[in-house]
């Protein structure tokens, strides 16, 4: 009969320590905002990449644990990408920016310290092309029609404190042509910092 006891006693004290581990997961779990720093090329047919644009993001996110060591984040963000081609003659540069839609899964080996990957597909909002020559007289804006949508997938780093604010460093490789010629893909860092609510 105290066996009985024993045992109950054990799986009850199992059962709660399980609850009290999910609640821990869900009171991690977070919404927020992020922003930050792009430097954004374009990789033409496999060759070498463009020159870089600068550009920003800024956007919100939503991250649910699904272990102690383990979250989903999902995002939709502004972002300024394109790139830039400088010859003796001048500068080429095209602006497209995107909403973008990524979604990674965050492994923590650390507590604070995490690493990500994960899909993610944009639609291209607006764009435009220019050519400074360093004269007036030949600087030209001309039209170039993108693919709307773009997909690729992400790779990054980050920490995240106690008190839910991130740094992160995240590669973006696309794998949807920019355009129908050349097959130009996106490449694009981009250094962030969130905060958690």
């Amino acid at each position: 009969m105290k066996k009985q006891y024993i045992i109950m006693a054990l799986f009850f004290g199992a059962l709660f320590s399980v609850n009290g581990q999910e609640q821990t997961f869900k009171s991690k779990s977070n919404g927020g905002i992020k922003a930050g720093y792009n430097l954004a090329a374009v990789q033409y047919d496999g060759d070498a990449e463009t020159g870089q644009r600068s550009g920003f993001h800024v956007g919100v996110y939503g991250e649910s644990y699904i272990s102690e060591f383990a979250s989903i984040q999902i995002e939709a963000l502004y972002s300024q990408q394109g790139y830039q081609i400088e010859t003796d003659g001048g500068t080429f540069t095209q602006k497209l920016n995107y909403i973008n839609l990524p979604l990674s899964l965050k492994l923590y080996p650390v507590s604070a310290f995490y690493l990500e990957a994960g899909p993610q597909i944009g639609y291209a909002i607006s764009h435009k092309e220019t050519y400074d020559s360093n004269f007036n007289l030949f600087d030209t804006s001309q039209e170039f029609e993108p693919n709307n949508f773009d997909y690729g997938v992400n790779f990054g780093v980050g920490f995240k404190t106690e008190s839910n604010v991130t740094l992160g460093v995240r590669y973006h490789l696309g794998l949807g042509d920019i355009y129908d010629d050349g097959s130009p893909k996106n490449r694009v860092w981009q250094f962030s910092v969130g905060f958690g609510f």
